[in-house]
């Protein structure tokens, strides 16, 4: 993959000023095209895509395949997925021709450090994502000047304002699907007959941990059952560092 790093378009790497950029050349481009000309035109090599592989990952896995199936991809294991979730990312890798994925672990020593019993995500659901999710991912995003998200704005009220471009942490995050709704989603997986994800047809819309993702009853929000009963929403990977460090855990 040729590197046509951002700081090509712009002297130096500022992410600020270089998302300003982007926002304003390629924010009304169809998704297709915004994802293509990240890879190809804008990055390079320096642009990932952090998948959960659940629910509705295929829409924005199939484009960036479509693009250059050799981009990085980055999926966080983080030892409690859904045995369909972990057999649902091969199948997809094949499907798709992937050439690119890491699966990333915890840091060496935090899970037996911090949770030992393997049983943190029941007393400290914050704490369990900081070493299992958040730590490992930022580690492995030091290679990148990007990442490509699937975060949708009819998702959660935290997401309604997510613009196409955005910086966190140092890092521009492309919301390739920002303004998507989920008809448009399910459209794409018909157009392109993608697999859904196995648990969708057992009432699970949106899919993280076995521990911590419940079924959605007809008429709850499709993320009513991540963290079911807790003040939570995210699991931090997508809020800044600064906001994830009050748990007592170093990420």
């Amino acid at each position: 993959m040729t590197a046509l790093a951002i700081h090509n378009l712009e002297p130096g790497f500022d992410p600020d000023r270089n998302a300003r950029t982007l926002e304003q050349k390629y924010a009304n481009l169809g998704a297709r095209e915004l994802v293509s000309r990240s890879i190809n035109d804008v990055f390079g090599d320096r642009i990932t895509l952090v998948s959960s592989f659940g629910s509705g990952s295929a829409v924005l896995l199939h484009m960036v395949a479509q693009a250059d199936k050799k981009t990085p991809v980055l999926f966080v294991d983080t030892g409690k997925h859904f045995g369909e979730t972990l057999r649902y990312r091969d199948q997809l890798i094949d499907q798709m021709g992937l050439q690119n994925v890491a699966s990333l672990k915890p840091l060496n020593g935090d899970v037996s450090i911090h949770d030992p019993q393997g049983i943190l995500w029941s007393q400290n659901s914050n704490a369990c994502c900081a070493i299992r999710k958040v730590a490992p991912l930022n580690a492995a995003l030091q290679n990148y000047d990007a990442w490509f998200t699937g975060r949708r704005r009819e998702q959660s009220d935290h997401r309604q304002a997510l613009p196409r471009f955005e910086v966190a942490d140092g890092k521009i995050k492309v919301n390739a699907l920002a303004n998507w709704t989920a008809e448009m989603v399910e459209d794409y997986f018909s157009e392109f007959k993608l697999p859904k994800h196995p648990l969708e047809a057992d009432g699970f819309l949106s899919i993280g941990c076995m521990t911590c993702t419940d079924r959605v009853a007809a008429g709850e929000d499709p993320r009513a059952g991540r963290w079911r009963g807790q003040d939570k929403t995210e699991c931090g990977i997508h809020l800044a560092n600064t906001e994830f460090r009050n748990i007592g855990i170093d990420i």
